[in-house]
């Protein structure tokens, strides 16, 4: 069995006993048990189930793993002869889980 989930604005296809990085979670912790109810698709045994813009009774549920962070990503801007040089980083905050469980 497999679904299609969104979360946050992105959408990831999932598998019981996947892990997946999802955008920060700030609220859990780890551990702790997360329902995904915005489900996309299901897809069993060769039946899909193609949802309005969500499947009526459809969850994911995912254990927290961790908070971990993403790779570096470095920003450079510069004009040539004036002397315009900047250089900034950053590294997206993710909460990585594995899916427990498909329901509908």
């Amino acid at each position: 069995m497999y679904a299609i989930i969104e979360d946050r604005g992105s959408q990831f296809t999932v598998r019981e006993g996947d892990e997946i990085r999802c955008d920060l979670h700030a609220e859990t912790e780890p551990g702790q048990s997360i329902t995904f109810d915005k489900v996309l698709l299901l897809g069993h045994e060769g039946q899909t189930r193609l949802g309005k813009p969500y499947v009526d009774g459809a969850s994911v549920t995912a254990e927290v793993m961790a908070d971990e962070k993403g790779p570096k990503v470095h920003a450079f801007r510069f004009k040539r002869r004036k002397n315009v040089r900047v250089k900034r980083g950053h590294r997206q905050p993710y909460t990585r889980v594995r899916i427990t469980g498909i329901q509908g």
